[in-house]
């Protein structure tokens, strides 16, 4: 018993105390924050809206498909422009410290992946519990969004696009950002479970969706500690797959 109590008194120990070799200050990552928030709205907001018109497109009078090809492009403008502000910020400082912006085919990480999507009823119920909350706060919430259209018509295209950008799109540029940089960035200043829940906040902010905050703060501490226990992007990304084509499907129905 004594031994049992040793071990997980490390195991916290190991935890807490766990940090990146950060090469940059907080200069740094409030730069690259700010000019992802500032991109990521003006890519989706004035960019590609902009050159959807000069070549002749609207959004609003688009098909299920075609709004669902917009989605797709917009979010793959939106990640290589994320992408790219991280290499233009960080080109000073390499070649990076091992342990950055690592993926990897090997290791146990598959089971943490198994176990954060045991949580995923627990994610939904606190997304149906957000919904109330706004409800009662702030009376009647958002319409119906294209993806939902796309689904009720039951437009096999539109679905298999928006597919394409919940389950690959999304979840490679925003774990990049949100867990491969930010969350290993705050380590320089915070414990590691303190820059776990920042970037959690953080991620769930980005969304810019006060019916899904709670939920998403939620989902980003358990892909946090998936990615600081395995120190793997793929590990979070593939788990951030899965939650988005789950909440996918359960759309489906």
């Amino acid at each position: 018993m004594p031994q049992i109590k040793e071990n997980l008194q490390e195991t916290i120990f190991r935890f807490w105390n766990g940090r990146w070799a950060v090469p940059w200050t907080g200069q740094t990552i409030a730069q690259v924050m700010f000019l992802w928030i500032a991109t990521f709205w003006l890519v989706g907001s004035w960019i590609v809206p902009f050159l959807a018109h000069a070549a002749g497109f609207s959004k609003e009078t688009l098909t299920h498909r075609g709004q669902a090809l917009y989605s797709l492009v917009t979010d793959i403008t939106e990640g290589l422009a994320g992408i790219a502000i991280l290499h233009q910020c960080l080109g000073r400082f390499r070649p990076l410290p091992p342990g950055w912006f690592e993926f990897k085919l090997k290791g146990r990480w598959h089971w943490d992946v198994a176990l954060g999507c045991l949580l995923f009823p627990l994610v939904n119920l606190l997304s149906h519990i957000n919904i109330s909350l706004v409800h009662m706060s702030s009376g009647p919430v958002a319409g119906v969004s294209s993806v939902e259209q796309s689904i009720v018509a039951r437009d096999p295209v539109a679905m298999a696009l928006y597919a394409v950008v919940v389950t690959v799109c999304a979840p490679i540029w925003e774990e990049i950002v949100f867990r491969g940089f930010l969350l290993p960035s705050l380590t320089r200043y915070m414990p590691l479970p303190w820059s776990i829940l920042l970037s959690a906040a953080a991620f769930a902010l980005a969304h810019f969706n006060v019916q899904r905050v709670l939920p998403l703060i939620f989902l980003g501490v358990v892909m946090g500690g998936v990615f600081a226990r395995s120190r793997n992007l793929l590990a979070s990304m593939v788990l951030h797959s899965l939650w988005n084509g789950f909440v996918f499907l359960d759309l489906m129905k």
